[in-house]
């Protein structure tokens, strides 16, 4: 395995598809080789479901066969249509968060769609995919079949807090915008101190958003030297940061956030917001973690 691959959770559902699409599109812009890895659990209590397998029916041979035939044809039409690409397949057993962890200890970033079936077992937006997202080893992206298209237009949207996450987030959309040579759009929501609850009309408002908005000074300032051809828009808003990101996400072909925020709770490996938009944003989700 190679720390610079792109994984990507397959098992055939639309959504699956949908991650596998962007994930050639990415690794067609850096580089990259890919995987496909079907996880395969052998037992579950409400039986098993996968390709050509009759709903209730226990997994046996000629159901792996049935699994590696789905992953092999899935990585030869990926690499027949990607000549440039290297694209491989692979069946793995166990339970499917867990294996998906273990295996993004080796990989670069971890493409998964946001539901799936059959060998994940309902990979649910909220809570397989929210598992694998809060306790990978790289970073990770869902993508909803609804929500995704590799070729997706729009720019790259990243949420600031000014935390630690927040600010790995940021290098990393800095990093996408400039591979895609599109704007990057900076969202920061804050909410007003106590001090400031009395505090109303436009004015007060612009000053606190002003404020705001400065906190990004030096940050952006950093990656702005790396990255001179980007061009950055900054928002700021007194709101609930997951509306904002939300908004923001409309128009985007990417939005990034970080694991936990400010906001988050001692302990908490995944953040409110980063969950809500894992279930709710209107374009993929890139979600940032230190490896």
């Amino acid at each position: 395995m190679s720390e610079a691959e792109i994984l990507v959770a397959y098992d055939g559902s639309p959504d699956a598809a949908a991650a596998l699409e962007w994930a050639l599109e990415q690794a067609r812009r850096d580089g990259r080789p890919v995987r496909l890895a079907y996880v395969f659990e052998w037992l579950t209590v409400a039986g098993w479901v996968g390709p050509g397998v009759t709903p209730g029916a226990w997994p046996d041979e000629q159901a792996r066969r049935q699994v590696e035939e789905l992953v092999g044809k899935a990585a030869a039409d990926a690499a027949a249509a990607h000549p440039e690409l290297s694209v491989r397949g692979e069946v793995l057993d166990g339970p499917p968060a867990l294996v998906l962890e273990e295996s993004s200890a080796e990989t670069g970033l971890l493409v998964l769609g946001s539901r799936g079936h059959g060998g994940f077992a309902g990979l649910l937006a909220g809570s397989t995919a929210v598992t694998v997202t809060a306790h990978a080893h790289c970073p990770v992206v869902v993508v909803r079949g609804g929500s995704s298209g590799g070729a997706r237009a729009g720019h790259i949207a990243v949420g600031v807090d000014g935390s630690e996450q927040s600010l790995l987030a940021l290098g990393f959309a800095f990093e996408q915008a400039a591979l895609r040579r599109v704007p990057l759009h900076v969202a920061r929501a804050w909410q007003p101190r106590r001090e400031q609850w009395s505090l109303t009309g436009e004015q007060a408002r612009d000053a606190a958003n002003a404020a705001h908005a400065a906190e990004l000074d030096e940050p952006l300032r950093r990656w702005r030297a790396a990255f001179p051809d980007v061009e950055v828009t900054v928002e700021t808003a007194a709101t609930a940061p997951a509306g904002l990101l939300i908004d923001a996400s409309r128009n985007a072909q990417l939005i990034v956030v970080g694991t936990r925020g400010r906001g988050g709770l001692r302990g908490m490996v995944l953040g409110s917001v980063s969950q809500q938009l894992i279930q709710h944003a209107h374009c993929p989700v890139a979600v940032i973690r230190e490896r």
